[in-house]
């Protein structure tokens, strides 16, 4: 936490600086910002309306300093509108499933404790996990568990969730965290952690749609970034990182064509990546909080707006 304020700061020092939170969570990174940076005012987004009650709460001491936003970060450029005039000096996202989600167990999100299968981020809207393993059919099932869960026996674990539904519905974590690990040889259980966890990961991302709103969420967010401004990301896991890492790659490089003799001005990177590649959580972090173990953090710093001919492309039409 502390190395994303530390990342942040020097682009919030001027008075009336803006950070946007786009995973606001308990709020645990925009009271350290309110804290550290007096100069500083935080937007703070969340989909989930008790994380949003519960951190507002806590910040209510900042008074108009902190203003709390019901919304999905892919909303960033609509949020930076209404709120900050349409450019801002700093985005913080913090991906991932919050403390909340994993310690309230009736949320579903959590292999460890026994639920209803929920998974969604905001409760009052869209499928929830069970309606995943009871509509989809076999084919969906074992392409979401490749990709989002990295799962090597998804077609195992997709024919059992389709075996059982024939005779009952899915209605609890702990039935679906049996049957994952009834599924997974037993060879392969003795090492790696629960054998459920990348069968859980891959229903929260399809529930939540995390990587959808990821990819349009980090172009969205450096578009929001005024000169000068910075854009931390952590990320909890490869998919998430991927994304990420494009984004910034994007640009940190050249897009002029291979072999020019002199490089446009046009054609200039207009991002500075401020760590090089990703950074892991130190041992003050990890002894701090065990669940960041898994972190990778990347930021990068607005040289100068997007070039015109790179608005609107994507990473592959720009190579």
């Amino acid at each position: 936490m502390q190395r994303c304020v530390d990342l942040l700061a020097p682009a919030l020092a001027a008075p009336g600086s803006v950070l946007v939170d786009c995973t606001l969570g308990m709020g645990g990174h925009t009271e350290a910002v309110l804290e550290q940076v007096p100069t500083a005012r935080v937007l703070g987004i969340d989909r989930d309306l008790q994380a949003l009650a519960l951190a507002s709460a806590r910040l209510e001491r900042f008074g108009d300093r902190f203003v709390p936003v019901h919304a999905v970060y892919d909303e960033i450029t609509d949020v930076v509108e209404e709120h900050a005039d349409g450019a801002v000096q700093g985005v913080l996202m913090d991906l991932g499933v919050s403390s909340l989600q994993l310690d309230e167990s009736e949320r579903g999100f959590s292999y460890a404790q026994d639920a209803p299968l929920d998974m969604r981020m905001d409760q009052s809207r869209g499928i929830t996990a069970a309606d995943v393993l009871n509509t989809y059919d076999e084919r969906d099932l074992v392409r979401i568990l490749r990709e989002y869960g990295e799962e090597r026996f998804a077609p195992r674990v997709a024919r059992a969730i389709v075996r059982r539904r024939e005779t009952q519905p899915w209605e609890r974590t702990a039935e679906l965290a049996d049957a994952v690990r009834a599924a997974i040889p037993a060879a392969t259980r003795k090492t790696g952690g629960n054998p459920s966890k990348r069968t859980f990961q891959a229903l929260r991302i399809e529930v939540n749609g995390e990587l959808e709103v990821l990819e349009r969420a980090v172009p969205a967010a450096v578009e929001a970034l005024a000169v000068d401004g910075r854009i931390v990301v952590e990320s909890y896991q490869s998919l998430e990182d991927r994304i990420v890492k494009r984004a910034i790659a994007r640009g940190t490089t050249s897009s002029a064509p291979a072999g020019l003799p002199v490089e446009p001005e046009t054609h200039r990177p207009y991002l500075e990546a401020l760590t090089r590649g990703a950074e892991e959580a130190d041992a003050a972090e990890l002894e701090r909080n065990p669940r960041s173990a898994s972190v990778r953090l990347r930021a990068a710093r607005r040289l100068r707006p997007t070039p015109d001919h790179l608005l609107g492309t994507s990473w592959k039409e720009q190579r």
